[in-house]
């Protein structure tokens, strides 16, 4: 896998565009500093939590004897879901919102910091990405070298997620909520074609190896 490849099913599972709105939204009437700080701690925390899953994710699998062919193919199969999800269901933007409209209703000291709830997990650092980094660190198939490449990938991402946040409004009256919907919806076509590959890889092997 190359590194467009990995950068690109990154972009998709991580979302930098989508997160541009829920950005907006929870952080409406805080002032600059402030925003600035929300956008930093939402990058801080969703790289700390990716990166624990690119570490760990797999010895964590190994440990409850899960083959890596049999995480593949659930991976590629919940990836395929939430692909579906962005193309037939409702926006990432949406979604999130809904979540902030409900995280309302708890008292002040009940509340998680945006940046940390639904910034962090599950905007940027979303399910998908969780497993999309676990399939492209797999150790029986990339060595250690790709694999730190593709953490080198993965920040990358998350920067340019925090460039976003910072330059959210701007971008977000340059291309509008119908705008911002489109962009996640093509990308959800992507998601879909890389999740399907994956699963057809892993049966490839199978059948070519006679076990999982």
């Amino acid at each position: 896998m190359d590194i467009l490849e990995r950068f690109i099913t990154l972009w998709v599972v991580i979302d930098p565009i989508g997160t541009i709105p829920v950005f907006i939204a929870v952080t409406a009437g805080m002032a600059t500093a402030a925003r600035r700080s929300t956008a930093l701690l939402a990058t801080i925390v969703s790289a700390a939590v990716l990166l624990f899953f690119l570490v760990f994710g797999q010895l964590l699998i190994d440990a409850l004897g899960i083959s890596l062919l049999s995480f593949q193919v659930a991976g590629g199969i919940i990836l395929f879901m939430f692909a579906l999800t962005m193309i037939f269901g409702d926006s990432k933007q949406e979604s999130d919102k809904r979540s902030v409209e409900q995280d309302a209703d708890l008292p002040d000291d009940s509340r998680p910091s945006p940046a940390i709830f639904p910034l962090a997990v599950p905007s940027l650092a979303s399910p998908g990405a969780m497993l999309a980094i676990v399939l492209l660190t797999d150790n029986n198939h990339f060595a250690v070298t790709d694999q730190i490449v593709t953490a080198a990938v993965m920040m990358a991402v998350l920067a340019v997620a925090y460039l976003f946040m910072l330059l959210a409004e701007p971008i977000i009256r340059l291309i509008g909520n119908s705008g911002a919907a489109i962009v996640s919806r093509v990308m959800g076509m992507i998601l879909a074609s890389v999740a399907a590959d994956a699963v057809l890889s892993a049966f490839v092997e199978i059948m070519s190896t006679g076990s999982l």
